[in-house]
Order: structure tokens, then sequence, then C-alpha cells
């Protein structure tokens, strides 16, 4: 490839060749924001080059571009590549006033703290604060414009860094563009740039470029360009050999044979491979003056960019000694000056070479120079003085340091830092108990708020596995890891965890209680009969303690039991339980009551107060930064606007709610269960079948009863509607046993009328008329709406072929109940049970209530039950929507073509067509033929070839 002549390199400035396609791609996603491009490649491939070539273009074009770097002996700042990139921003500020989210940055951004709004008070425990930083950033990046942020050597990145960017790679403003540089090799183990819990956002462009060697036509035009002439064939084939393929390598060879005008083929193939880096570092360091060799053994110890006078300190020289030493080296291209003024290698791996030229004893008095000095700084650099104690063979002193700089990093809310560093604490042998223990509870702490699930859990299991923690600390350590994966993972196990918890934490009874309340929530395998008991436990833990939050935990914990039982006396309680402190500061558990609360409302049928409380949740967590609980109330919300009927935008709710939380498993099981109940309702089997599978699959150990028990009801309806109750029952059974278990009928999960109508079919009239019996026994004084909606249609279902009329009263008090509690298509499946049942006695009176069916299932966009109840007034002779009289339509369809069309526009195959308008394969495909035909259009574009007034769910309920 030819040479591409762009921005200087570093050190004296070469062609950029061999990355148009790259740079290209680079581009092309840039251009198109919102983006995000990830750039990974070997140390030395040409990763900043690449990108700086790409910031300079766009540059010219308008953008903004912020840079940031990551460093592997960086002092403690929150999130400090981000900040320190945003610390130039100020030019392209608005004048106009900047969201008060904004403010809280100033604390971090001093220089513009007269630009930003006050900083807000600062709020409780290191997730809110870290949510409240993330805001604020995300937020004054959207007040500037097209802007890119570059963030290199991401690998160097601390955990809380990598946090900060995956969330705004999740929800990236508008104009805005992140741009990563990392080595894949030296990324901590099983971590991925962003997380293995990124996923592209929709509407986002992208791109991963992954650097390969240059190849032997590249290396020759970067030896071209830089030689001339001089470049002949053999001397390019020996660059590349030497290089393979690498740029710094080749640039490094190119330096030292283009600066003492040595072009001896022959000798440079001699030097040591992969030495051509070495060997060319080496051979400036011999050439460099005593001066210029002090400056540069400084700088290596040092080992980060610094200041001429901290170098010159460390050197040892004066200030007219050091500043001939750093001329010379940087003529030498062996240091280079950064955009911050500061003087460092090109490289690390010249870095590298240059201090294991120093001799031993001389580099343990550099490090000792370099401790004396920065020691003397304000504040103290505590992670570069624990380096420097290390090398010098302190192990003790160093560990003193690392511990002091762990803890300044968590003061400053640096909690990437902060973990990186107590795990070097915990990775070395021989550490004393006490240290290491308050190592391994910090770490548990701080890891706990981490945003990347598998991280956390793998990070809090690692510290566990220490055989020396005392229990007390493993016990609070295992406390939060069955915490963890139970609120974000929904994994069972972690009521292992909690219950091997409470033994070693029986020291400490306020903190073995939040694990006893969490035991008390447990349902599976017959775990709900012991609720109460540990619930009991939990109360006499914490009755002489001082420890508030313990208490009120213990005291959510009973209001919610109360609320699965059905008591009535929990709402009033609910009501007078404080969301906030004396000073107006939400309190740590109010938000999770809340939504806990709200969770058993609808179940229980209370649809109304369920909505409400989550509006208050979203408010509280608005106010306090609740972390991972911010997406959960909108799940819950989204399962209410399907039991409202409000069905138009629920797929596309749910892909941005999935997208922004790939890694909550809740969502993806609600999304497929909403996506299986709209195919069935709209009569796609099949493809209801497959989402109901799929959520099947995504919950599978599950720790919620709740999730596989409406999983099982949708599977079973689905047989149902294929008319194989035999395959219905058989699904329903266990579940039926599952519910039982759960010691009360209160909470209705959509299985008991799937699972009666499946246990008629099948002849067990006796077994559904005992659970009748059942459920109206424990049901006497619950307050639980929805249940005896549930028991009104079961009674129905028992007398629907011996005594039709009351099975039609039965049917009738589902749908007034329904009606009561606001679920629209509850209540147009009573209505046509409804219908149904006095088809025989009374047609008339049928046919109106299958008409009100009608009318509510086409109201909702349920065309295939829409169909089923219309093909039942045919059959008793209701005309629902033609003229007597068979009549041409012309080029308009007909009432029949025009139910096929909806249903195609559901995407119904024809299977699904035939089965649900009861025709045969052969008049569904005449019918799919001549609506395609009438309406000049395919299959796929059938949706927007229909009027409004005629697609599926264009009358959704208010």
């Amino acid at each position: 490839m030819a040479a591409q002549q762009g921005s200087s390199g570093l050190g004296r400035g070469f062609a950029f060749v061999g990355r148009r396609r790259e740079l290209d791609l680079v581009l092309a996603a840039i251009r198109q924001p919102p983006a995000v491009v990830m750039v990974e490649g070997d140390a030395g491939m040409g990763k900043s080059r690449l990108v700086r070539e790409a910031t300079a273009i766009l540059k010219s074009e308008g953008w903004r571009v912020l840079t940031g770097f990551c460093h592997p002996l960086r002092e403690p700042l929150p999130y400090g590549p981000v900040i320190d990139a945003l610390g130039k921003i100020g030019p392209w500020l608005p004048d106009s006033a900047l969201p008060p989210t904004t403010g809280a940055l100033a604390p971090l951004l001093p220089d513009l703290a007269d630009r930003l709004p006050p900083a807000p008070a600062k709020p409780q425990g290191p997730g809110a604060a870290r949510h409240q930083l993330i805001q604020a950033v995300r937020s004054v990046l959207a007040q500037v414009g097209r802007v890119v942020l570059v963030v290199e050597d991401l690998h160097w990145g601390d955990d809380a860094t990598r946090d900060l960017l995956l969330l705004l790679a999740r929800d990236l403003p508008d104009q805005f563009a992140l741009v990563v540089t990392y080595r894949t090799e030296d990324l901590p183990p099983g971590t991925a740039a962003l997380g293995a819990a990124y996923r592209p956002p929709p509407g986002a462009s992208g791109t991963v470029i992954r650097l390969s060697p240059l190849t032997e036509n590249d290396v020759a035009d970067l030896a071209g360009a830089a030689l001339g002439s001089h470049a002949t064939p053999e001397l390019c084939a020996v660059l590349h050999r030497r290089s393979e393929g690498l740029p710094l390598v080749a640039e490094e060879d190119l330096i030292t044979l283009r600066d003492q005008a040595r072009l001896d083929v022959r000798e440079l193939e001699r030097a040591e491979v992969p030495g051509g880096l070495r060997e060319a570092v080496s051979e400036r360091l011999t050439s460099l003056s005593p001066a210029g060799a002090a400056v540069v053994n400084a700088a290596a110890v040092l080992a980060v960019p610094s200041t001429e006078k901290l170098l010159a300190e460390v050197a040892a020289l004066n200030g007219d000694e050091a500043a001939d030493g750093l001329i010379d080296a940087l003529r030498a291209a062996v240091l280079r000056e950064t955009a911050s003024g500061l003087y460092g290698f090109r490289h690390v791996l010249a870095q590298q070479v240059a201090y294991r030229h120093i001799p031993g004893p001389r580099r343990t008095r550099l490090h000792q120079r370099a401790i004396d000095h920065l020691q003397t700084q304000d504040p103290l650099p505590l992670v570069q003085i624990a380096h420097h104690t290390l090398a010098t063979g302190d192990h003790q002193g160093w560990l003193d340091r690392i511990e002091q700089a762990a803890d300044q990093a968590i003061a400053l809310g640096d909690t990437g830092t902060a973990a990186f560093l107590l795990h070097q604490i915990l990775d070395r042998p021989h550490v004393d108990t006490g240290r290491r223990s308050r190592a391994a509870l910090t770490l548990a702490r701080i890891v706990s708020y981490g945003v990347d699930y598998a991280v956390t859990v793998r990070e809090l299991r690692t510290v566990l596995d220490d055989p020396k923690l005392p229990d007390a600390i493993r016990g609070e350590i295992r406390l939060g890891l069955g915490l963890v994966m139970l609120n974000v993972g929904a994994d069972p196990t972690g009521f292992r965890e909690l219950a091997h918890a409470v033994d070693e934490l029986a020291t400490q009874p306020h903190k073995a209680a939040v694990a006893m309340v969490n035991l008390a929530l447990y349902e599976q395998d017959g775990a709900a009969a012991h609720a109460w008991d540990w619930q009991g436990r939990a109360e006499r833990a914490v009755h002489d303690s001082a420890d508030e939050a313990s208490r009120r935990a213990v005291r959510i914990n009973r209001l919610i039991l109360m609320a699965r039982d059905g008591d009535p006396a929990v709402w009033p309680l609910l009501d007078r339980l404080p969301r906030r402190d004396a000073a107006g500061a939400v309190l740590r558990h109010a938000a999770y009551a809340l939504y806990a609360l709200a969770e058993v409302a609808i179940q229980l049928g209370h649809d109304r107060r369920a909505r409400a409380l989550l509006a208050e949740v979203e408010d509280l967590v608005e106010h306090a930064a609740h972390g991972r609980i911010e997406c959960l109330p909108r799940v819950a919300e989204l399962r209410l606007d399907w039991l409202a009927g409000r069905w138009t935008r629920l797929e596309e709710d749910y892909a941005a709610l999935a997208h922004a939380h790939s890694d909550v498993k809740q969502i993806n099981v609600d999304r497929a269960l909403c996506q299986g109940h709209l195919a069935l309702a709209q009569g796609r089997r099949s493809l209801a079948h497959d989402h109901f599978a799929t959520a099947a699959e995504a919950a599978d150990g599950t720790s919620e009863v709740d999730v596989s028990i409406r999983i099982a009801a949708a599977l079973a309806a689905v047989r149902l509607a294929e008319g194989d109750p035999r395959a219905a029952w058989e699904i329903a059974e266990p579940a039926l046993s599952m519910s039982r278990g759960l010691r009360s009928w209160t909470r209705t999960m959509d299985l008991v009328p799937v699972a009666a109508e499946a246990a008629l079919a099948c002849g067990h009239h006796t077994l559904v008329e005992r659970l009748v019996a059942e459920a109206e026994s424990d049901l006497c004084d619950r307050d639980a709406p929805a249940a005896p909606a549930e028991l009104a249609l079961v009674r129905g279902m028992l007398l629907r072929a011996t005594e039709p009329a009351r099975a039609a009263e039965h049917f009738a008090d589902a749908q007034r109940r329904w009606q009561d509690i606001g679920r629209p298509y509850e209540v147009a499946k009573a209505a046509e049970r409804r219908g149904e049942a006095l088809t025989c006695s009374s047609p008339e009176d049928a046919a109106a209530h299958l008409a009100d069916a009608t009318c509510g299932f086409t109201g909702l966009g349920a065309t295939g039950d829409a169909a089923r109840c219309q093909h039942r007034l045919r059959e008793l002779g209701v005309q629902t929507s033609r003229r007597p009289g068979r009549r041409g339509y012309g080029t308009q369809l007909s009432p029949r073509e025009l139910e096929v069309a909806k249903l195609l526009a559901d995407g119904a195959t024809n299977q699904d067509i035939a089965q649900t308008l009861f025709l045969s394969p052969r008049t569904v495909e005449k019918h799919v033929a001549r609506v395609l035909a009438k309406l000049r259009t395919g299959r796929k574009n059938i949706q927007s070839s229909l009027p409004d007034s005629d697609k599926p769910g264009s009358h959704e309920p208010a």
C-alpha cells in the first residue's frame, strides 16, 4: 500500500501506512453517532496512531475530541482517565445553564467549578455516588455537540472506569462517540474491554477493529518515506522480518538507521530478534551524554510521564544539567514530551528496555530517591510510593503503603483503583490475618457495586477461597455474594450462600438478620413453609440491636410476607412506612420495599395500587440513585401495560430495556413471556410456543417460583389452544404442585384456570372440585381481588356441561371482577366463555356476549381470538361483518380477506391462519394470494399496506 501522509508519529515522524481500511471504518462509525469504536491490538501495533489520524480528520470537520489515558501507576481519582479528558471541555461548554446533574463533577473538575452548577448532596453508599457521577458525565457530554471521547490503554483501566464506560456505551448521547484502545492479552483474566455485559444499544453504530501486523509492502512504504532512495528492497525485507510487521519495532530500527547513517543491511540483520526494539533502544542509550543517561534512568524508574523537576531530583542533577540531559534524550527519540508537558518514553516496551539497562544497585538507589522526593508532594502519590517501596525490597513497607493507598482511593470515591490495590494484598503470600481480613472485606463491599454480574460473583468467590479468613469476615462477604446472586442473577444457589452465612455471622446478629429475612422470602422446595420461622428468628436477632438499618429491613420483610398472605392490614402499615429520614434523604430500604410490594400487588390483582407504588419507587430511585433497582420497576410497569391492554409499544419498550440492562435476567424472561402471549392472542401458536420456551430457557435456575409457574401456565395454554389437553395437563400438574407449596392461593400467576381446563378435559373433575374447595377455604378474609376472579372462571368450567346457565353466571362474575381490576383481555376472555356457555340455552344472549368479546379482542389487537369468536358467531347464524347474500368486493378486501390480512400483519403463518379461522390450508392459500394481490404488496410489507384503522392494536385502551 502506498504511504499515506498524515500527522507526524511520535519521535521523528513517520508516514501513516497500512491502515487505510481501518481508518475508513473508524471514520464511518463516528460519522454516524452515537457510536462505540473499540481498537484492539498488541503492544506497538499502532492503535494510538490510528486513533490520532482519525481524530485529526474529525477535528477538521468540527468534532470536539477529548482524550484520557490509563496508566499502570495511576494515583486515585474516580474515573481518572475520563475526568482527565473532561478537564479540557471548558471552552466547549454552552453559556446557558447546564443541567443540575452536572454539578456532581464540580469537586473533580475544580478549574470548571465556576461553569458547573453547585455540587448536589453526596448520596448514600458508593453505588449511589457512582450512579450520580455517571449521570453527570453523560449530561455534560450531551451539552457540547459532536464530541469524541478517546480512552487509551483501557487494559490498564480500573473496574470503576470500565463500569462508567460500559454504562455510557449502553446509553449514548445522540452526538457522542466513544473510542477505546486496549491490548486484549493484558486485560484482567476473563474480562472484556467493556465487560461481558456490553451489547451495542439499538440505533448506535460501532465497530471492533483488530489491528494486524503490517505487510512487507507496508514496511517498505514506511522505510521509503523515512529513508528515501536508501530504502532498498533488501533493507525493507530485513526490516519486515525483524519487526514481524510490528510498526513500533520497524520505526525504532529506522530511527537508528536514519540518525546514525548506518545502512549496512548485513549488520542490521545480525541484530538480535525480536531485539530490533531492544537493540535499537539500547544502542541509543549508550550514545547519550552522562546527563542524558541519568535523565533516562530516572524516567525508567519513575515509569510514568513526569515533570522536568521530578526527573532532575531523581537523577540528582541541577537545573541546567537536567535540562541538557532531557534535550539530549528528546533528540535521540528515547523520550518524548506529552501534550500536558510531561516527559516519558515513546512506549512501555522502550521503558522496559531502559529499566533493564540500569544496573541493579543503581536501580535500588533511584527507587529510594524517588520515594524521598514523592513523599514531599501533597497529596501523597501513595500508589507510586508503594511501587518504589516494593522495588527497594521493603515488603512490609509496601503492604503499609498499598493499604493506605486503597483507603485513600476509597475516600476519594475511586473504587476501581481501590479494588486493584486490595487484590495486590490478597494475592501476596504471608500477609498477616488482620490485614488480609480487612482487605477482603473492603474488596467485597466494593465489587458488590460493579455492573458486570459475572465479574462480581467471580471476585467474591475468589476472596472466599482464602482459607485464612476468620468466620465473621467470611460470613459478611458470603452475605454480599448471596445477595448479588439473588438480586442481580436471580440464581437460587444464592440462598445456600445466605444459609451458610447465618452460621458464620453468629457473633454479628444484626448482619445475620439480613440473611434471615431473605431466606424468609425463599419459596422453592417447600421453603415457603418456613417463611415465618425465618422472619421470627430475624426479629429476635435485631430486637436489642442498635443497627436501625437492620431493624428497618426486618420490619419491611414482615410487610412483604403479610402482602403475600393477602393480609388486608398490610396496606395501612405500608402507608406509614417512612420513605425519608429527618433530613429528607431517601431511606436505604424504602425503594426496595415499595418495589417488592408492587410485585406482590400485581399478583394479588391490586393493579392500580401496584402502578402507584412503582411510580413512587421511580421517584425515590431518581433522587437516591439506588443503582440496579432502577430498571426493575420498569419491568413491572411493562407487565402492567400488558395486563391493562396497552400493547402497541410493548415490544419496542422491552427491547430498549433489554439493551440498556442486558445482564438482568428478569427483563429477558418477562419480554419473552409478553411476546409469547401477544403471539398466542394473534393466533400464532407455534411462535408463541417458541417465545415461551425462550422464557423457560432464560429463567432456567431462577429462584423466583412465580416466574416458573407463569411460564408453565403459558406453555400449557399453547397446548390447550392446539387441542392437546393431555400435553397441557402434563405441564400444568407439576406447576400446580409448586403453587400448593406456596401454602396460599392469594397470588395469581395465570395457572389455575389453565390447569383446571386441562384437568377437566382429561376427566379429572373431582380433582378440580377439590382444588376449588381448597382455594375458597384459603381465600376467606384475604385481600386478593384476582384470585376470586380466577375461581369464578373455574366454577363456571365445572358447571359448563351440566348447568350452563349457572356456569354463565360464574363467567359473568369473573367478567365483572376483571373489569374492576382493570384487565381488558381477561374481561374479553370471560365474555367469550359466558357466550359459549349460553349457545344452546339462549343463542341470542350468547351472540351478544360473543360480540362483546369480539369487540374487546379486536380493540386490543388479539386478532386470533377475535377471529375465533367471529367464527363462532357465524356458526350461530350471526352475520358479523358482511351483508346477506354474496357480493363482489372488487379491489377492496372482503371481511374474510381482512381477517386474513390482519393475521398476516401479525406475522401469522398459513398454518396459524388455518387453525385460527377454521379453514383448510388450500382455502387459506387462496385468501392470502388475493389479499397480497389486492394490496399490491408482499407478506413482509403487509403491515404498512393496511389502513391504520385496520391494523392490529389500533384501538388500544387509554
